[in-house]
């Protein structure tokens, strides 16, 4: 049976400089003090900034079974990397302000966890800007390329039985992953990246699809992997896996998040239950493929299989979606912990898919590149534009801006699927289903006492006695369920302890 598939995503957000500085070069700040700047205040609220804890790092660990040498990768300690009490990582990573959502138990609770990172943006913003004369300031998006050849990531991670073959994880998830643009992508107006140049793309379904030149390997910043190998699994390691998709694009509409997490959670648990081993969906180039179905407007572009067939995405997609409905039949939605989630799941895939195959354009309040064309073709139309009119540029920018007032994405009509007030919520506080209750409520109560914590620990200074580690290997440990009475009935750290300890 496929273990519960606890899921997070990782988003890095577009910054830069607006105003009169950022005219002059010689004034402007860097990237990576402009990150820097803006979490620092957001994290200056808080009595005590509670550190990130790289003990156990280990990126150039691969899951092909070998370990890139060296040490841990170098930390610049003047860079604020911490840690929220929603259970959330907040950042600068790679010049980039990045946020790390608490673990959460299934898609719905993600899709309004990613919500409150938006939204933890959005007060960075304004916090940050009070330091900026009228006029200048800081402006962030949600996006993933800066139309100058460079790419920024938005991660999923899913837990995964360390006992399922990583080449059984490979064959079967590289078709779901180069054919899920068809609802995951951001839309993207012309193209970049290797091979930009070779054909003319007014627009496309994904802002990743340019950057992967691989199928299969441990990078993430250059020779991109359809299937990132990182081997890092922030959890029993005996037990579990986290598998890292570095693919995806950052998305703003709910569904596409929705969709995304949920259709990705359902496939690998599939894969680990064998449930695929009769279905032969693989590519004869992924590589290739990726960029086929992100420049096919009409998702109908046949993409050439190992066996010869051809198929379009939108059939890659209808065939995992019928394996996907007679696995729930048998029982296959307990990786999800609520059936009902699960049932969500697949109602929204096959409704997403019908309107796809039919209109797709009948999707621009559940989709992000459905969303944004139409915006862009609107606009393109009313005022007689050419495709390649900046204009049009930096309307798909304004798409992805984080500002309530500068959002395109915000003034739309999208549906949604978590309660705005639940997303509020979610800023400050943790889901209460994984082991970031543990850590949010801990930090919520006691942060002056806590040294540094991660993802699997918490790490305690009461001052005299030794540093305390607080190991939390399980992430279905440490929920509500588990720890809140626990928590509720200590009156410090030191009794928690205590506690533990017994």
């Amino acid at each position: 049976m496929a273990i519960a598939k606890v899921c997070g995503t990782e988003t890095e957000y577009g910054i830069r400089l607006l105003g009169s500085s950022a005219d002059h070069p010689s004034g402007e700040p860097n990237a990576m003090a402009l990150a820097s700047m803006l979490v620092n205040a957001y994290v200056a609220r808080v009595d005590k900034l509670v550190g990130w804890d790289f003990e156990d790092e280990s990126p150039g660990r691969d899951a092909r079974g070998f370990a890139r040498e060296g040490s841990p990768p170098e930390i610049d300690t003047r860079l604020v990397n911490s840690v929220l009490t929603n259970g959330a990582r907040y950042y600068v990573d790679h010049a980039h302000p990045e946020y790390s959502t608490p673990e959460c138990s299934n898609p719905i609770e993600l899709v309004c966890a990613d919500k409150a990172g938006e939204l933890v943006l959005a007060a960075s913003i304004e916090a940050a800007n009070r330091v900026f004369r009228d006029g200048e300031g800081i402006a962030v998006y949600k996006n993933n390329s800066d139309g100058k050849g460079n790419s920024y990531g938005c991660h999923e991670n899913y837990l995964m039985d360390r006992a399922t073959p990583f080449s059984r994880i490979v064959r079967h998830v590289v078709p779901h992953f180069v054919s899920r643009q068809i609802f995951t992508g951001a839309g993207k107006l012309g193209s970049e990246g290797p091979g930009a140049n070779d054909e003319v793309v007014r627009y496309q379904l994904s802002q990743r699809a340019d950057f992967f030149e691989e199928e299969v390997g441990l990078e993430t910043t250059v020779k991109r992997p359809i299937v990132n190998t990182r081997d890092e699994p922030h959890a029993d390691p005996r037990r579990f896996r986290r598998f890292h998709v570095i693919v995806g694009d950052a998305n703003l509409a709910e569904t596409a998040t929705f969709l995304k997490v949920g259709t990705t959670a359902l496939v690998l648990a599939m894969i680990e239950d064998d449930y695929l081993s009769k279905v032969d969906l693989t590519l004869a180039n992924p590589v290739r493929a990726i960029r086929q179905v992100s420049r096919d407007l009409e998702l109908n572009q046949p993409l050439e299989m190992a066996d010869g067939r051809r198929m379009s995405a939108v059939q890659i997609q209808w065939v995992l979606f019928e394996v996907a409905s007679k696995y729930a039949q048998v029982g296959g939605l307990a990786c999800f912990g609520d059936e009902g989630v699960g049932r969500a799941v697949l109602s929204s895939w096959e409704e997403v898919l019908q309107a796809l195959e039919t209109d797709p354009m009948s999707l621009d309040k559940q989709l992000d590149w459905v969303a944004k064309l139409r915006l862009i073709e609107a606009y393109k139309d009313r005022h007689g534009l050419d495709w390649s009119d900046r204009r049009l540029a930096l309307l798909d920018l304004q798409y992805h801006d984080v500002r309530p007032g500068r959002s395109l994405f915000q003034r739309l009509d999208m549906v949604k699927l978590c309660d705005p007030k639940e997303v509020v919520e979610a800023v400050d506080n943790p889901p209460r289903s994984t082991r970031a209750y543990f850590r949010g409520t801990c930090l919520r109560r006691w942060a002056p006492y806590v040294q540094a914590a991660n993802w699997d620990s918490i790490v305690f200074d009461l001052g005299k006695d030794p540093l305390r580690r607080v190991p939390m290997m399980d992430p279905l440990k440490g929920t509500a369920e588990h720890v809140e009475s626990l928590l509720e009935g200590c009156n410090d750290p030191a009794e928690l302890l205590e506690r533990l300890s017994a």
